[in-house]
């Protein structure tokens, strides 16, 4: 008898089921301890994430060093990342908070003057006017309301040692994340030999098939994914101030950070909306500006669909969007932001091992089946 059918119709014995409800026994506890040890476990967790998505810089900087050693790369790639971050925050950040800044004088002006629109009905703005706080929007996009918040954080830090010892735990926390991404960096490919070492060579071989199934998604998703929302929320923003729509950058580049989940990017149609009624409220014409949107929308959807995606991720695709969305919902709420980082990893788990364990087992035996009845 074949091995898949034979255990495949094992009786649940008094054994197998006390074996069932310790596994999920355990599969809680683990949930529990990681909730418990988030605080510890996060700094860990997002420097592996860190060094995961810049291992390919590292190897590039190996190549192009040849070095066979990996610390000056990993310093390397370091010293690079942290140009980068520099440079784009001494260039976009002005620009953002003068972005910002018009903003919140268009949205005065839109809450305080009454216009019409063809085909838009008044009842559309008196429902904007009573759901939205207009002026509070306003301010805290204000240039002074982002001084506050500058001068807030320096009292904040000058004085933490008055307020306890938290504000010292969470520096400490994020300046043990970069030693994390260092000491990752540097032994990355020791310590992931490692983790396979320490599996039992009698399982390594279906638990390497399970890691695989991880490694691909996870590219497809950290690294993959990631590159393609950039690049994106890049085109949004050039598409957006060729078209002259406010607050172009801010909402090119959030739109680029919702499609990290792939096509959440809609969900800011009606943001896009809002803001082309605000442009209008200063002479723009509102059916051109929002059409002129559309239209960015539609080309960017094209070259992400046609070029970019097949281009990087490949032809085969990773997990199912609404799946993806449903894991961060699931995991960020039972573990925080920690759930966050570990939730793509732990659902691909789950349905590797489903697939493996259950589905080809089952393919197994009707196979097998089949097989059966074709020799009668």
């Amino acid at each position: 008898m074949d091995p898949a059918q034979s255990s495949a119709r094992r009786p649940y014995t008094f054994d197998r089921v006390v074996r069932i409800l310790f596994t999920v026994f355990t599969l809680f506890g683990i949930i529990y301890l990681l909730d418990a040890l988030k605080g510890v476990l996060l700094p860990f967790l997002v420097a592996c994430l860190i060094a995961y998505i810049l291992e390919p810089v590292v190897r590039w900087n190996m190549r192009w060093t040849h070095l066979k050693a990996r610390f000056i790369p990993a310093m390397l790639t370091l010293f690079e990342a942290l140009l980068i971050l520099t440079v784009a925050s001494v260039v976009f950040v002005p620009y953002l908070v003068n972005e910002a800044t018009q903003m919140a004088v268009m949205i005065r002006h839109y809450a305080s003057t009454q216009f019409q629109i063809p085909y838009i009905s008044e009842s559309i703005h008196a429902f904007i006017r009573d759901n939205l706080d207009l002026n509070e929007i306003a301010r805290l996009l204000s240039r002074e309301e982002w001084k506050a918040l500058i001068k807030s954080t320096l009292t904040s830090s000058w004085n933490f040692l008055s307020s306890g010892l938290a504000m010292i735990f969470s520096i400490l926390s994020w300046l043990i994340v970069i030693l994390y991404v260092i000491f990752i960096m540097i032994d990355y490919e020791r310590i992931m030999l490692g983790f396979k070492r320490l599996i039992p060579v009698r399982h390594r071989h279906r638990t390497f098939r399970v890691l695989e199934d991880i490694e691909d998604a996870m590219n497809r998703y950290f690294r993959g994914q990631f590159l393609i929302a950039m690049i994106v929320g890049v085109l949004f923003s050039v598409g957006f101030l060729i078209i002259g729509l406010p607050m172009a950058v801010i909402l090119g580049l959030f739109i680029g950070v919702l499609n990290l989940v792939p096509y959440l990017q809609i969900i800011s149609l009606p943001i896009t909306a809002l803001l082309c009624l605000v442009a209008a409220s200063t002479g723009m014409d509102f059916w051109v500006i929002f059409w002129e949107s559309m239209a960015v929308y539609l080309v960017v959807q094209c070259i992400q669909d046609l070029y970019l995606t097949p281009k990087i991720m490949g032809k085969a695709m990773g997990l199912n969007p609404a799946i993806i969305l449903l894991s961060l919902s699931i995991w960020g709420t039972l573990l925080g932001f920690m759930g966050l980082i570990i939730a793509l990893p732990l659902t691909t788990l789950l349905l590797s091992y489903y697939d493996t364990y259950v589905v080809r087992r089952h393919h197994a035996r009707s196979h097998h089946i089949h097989q059966n009845k074709i020799s009668e």
